[in-house]
């Protein structure tokens, strides 16, 4: 009696643990595949005095540095032109880019010559665009991956430029004097790039930094576990199969003579009312707090679908495995579902099975598909596509596995009853 409970609580806490401190405790250490956009896009120039002129090309050079300094084991470095970038930017795909302007070498070619002839110069900059769509962790982990690899990159620029323009100032083999670059000139030229940090399509106020599709996903999982435990327990009791207890006043009614079968069919209609009444409160309490919803029919539409999919199918599992079936509920869309979301830390910041649940996982479908509607115009290459494909197929598994084993317990005769009390 008392082994039961304990070893079902042990083994259940126990998952809590790994899963949750797991996914928070070190996500630098977990590091993988964090895609990052590369784009170059110098044109190169040509230095040097009439007749002693080269061709040079930094951008290239700083590039090349950039993608040794990254370490390619943590980083998805993408090389990508502009527009591309910006295209993934705009889907969520990348979650950072750094960006060589155009104007790279000319402004680099300038600064060495306006070293020892007098000139207005400016310190070529490189620019570390982040995405603040894609969550606040993500933009924390992209400008700490910015302050890492810059510095290096500045450093061996800085010491490159260093020694061409030493080498320029020699004294020639005739003869003459050598020129001497001062204190600050060096100081200038050992560190001349400059990191500028900017954001991409920046987030409007009432969007909690990014938070607030990860909280609207799970709310819509709640409402889905939450719902279908609630439709199963109050629908089983209304037809006389479990007793009904509200403090000291207790009734158990007459069994329903009903067919399992027709007894699911009458929770999933339930179900139904309730996704499309729930969804509807869901915009209503966004709406009046002040959250920016520029597409609720898309919202309100894959909000009461993203319901029904997990309601349909938590009562299903209850419907086939009994009471047993809370605890499986309970496993698959939250305990398994909340550290896989991506939600809060992305997951490539997370340990590698975290990605490998993600692809099945109901709440990383459904945060995918709000992260869409609500930062990225509910486009369908920036997750509103698989959130629908993934939604709606587990919304068919819920409908098969149910109507099958429904209908094979009422084939075999496997009726439910009870002794009615009052």
């Amino acid at each position: 009696m008392v082994g039961a409970p304990l070893l079902v609580l042990t083994l259940l806490t126990t998952l809590l643990g790994i899963m949750y401190l797991a996914y928070v405790v070190d996500p630098e250490g977990n590091l993988h595949d964090f895609p990052i956009a590369l784009v170059n896009q110098d044109v190169g120039e040509t230095l040097g005095a009439p007749g002693q002129q080269q061709r040079v090309d930094f951008g290239s050079q700083v590039a090349d540095g950039i993608a040794r300094a990254v370490p390619s084991d943590e980083i998805d470095l993408r090389v990508l032109g502009i527009n591309e970038a910006e295209q993934q930017m705009q889907s969520g795909k990348v979650y950072g880019a750094i960006i060589i302007p155009s104007d790279f070498s000319k402004r680099l070619g300038i600064l060495g010559v306006g070293s020892v002839i007098p000139a207005d110069i400016e310190r070529p900059i490189i620019t570390l665009q982040t995405n603040p769509r894609t969550g606040a962790f993500t933009t924390s982990i992209v400008n700490r991956i910015g302050a890492k690899v810059f510095p290096q990159v500045n450093e061996q620029v800085g010491k490159q430029l260093t020694e061409q323009i030493q080498a320029q100032l020699r004294p020639p083999p005739g003869g003459g004097s050598a020129t001497e670059l001062t204190g600050a000139t060096l100081l200038t030229l050992r560190s001349p790039l400059q990191l500028v940090v900017d954001e991409f399509r920046p987030l409007p106020s009432g969007t909690g930094e990014g938070l607030t599709a990860f909280f609207y996903a799970l709310l819509l999982l709640l409402a889905g576990v939450i719902g279908s435990m609630t439709i199963h327990t109050m629908v089983d009791a209304a037809l006389g199969f479990v007793p009904t207890e509200y403090g000291p006043w207790f009734v158990h009614y007459p069994p329903t003579p009903i067919s399992r079968f027709t007894t699911l069919f009458v929770k999933w209609g339930v179900m139904v009312l309730v996704a499309n009444i729930v969804s509807g409160i869901y915009m209503l309490i966004a709406h009046l707090l002040g959250m920016p919803i520029e597409n609720p029919l898309a919202l309100f539409l894959y909000g009461a679908f993203a319901i029904l999919a997990v309601g349909i199918t938590g009562l299903s599992i209850l419907a086939a495995i009994g009471s047993a079936g809370l605890l499986v509920n309970l496993i698959l869309f939250i305990i398994l579902g909340l550290p896989s979301s991506g939600g809060t830390v992305p997951i490539e910041a997370t340990p590698k099975y975290f990605g490998w649940l993600a692809t099945f996982e109901p709440m990383h479908q459904v945060f995918l598909g709000i992260r869409s509607i609500f930062y990225f115009n509910a486009d369908f290459d920036s997750g509103l596509g698989r959130a629908v494909w993934m939604t709606g197929l587990g919304l068919a598994v819920g409908l098969v596995l149910g109507a099958t084993i429904s209908r094979y317990y009422d084939h075999k005769g496997l009726l439910r009853g009870s002794t009615a009390h009052a």
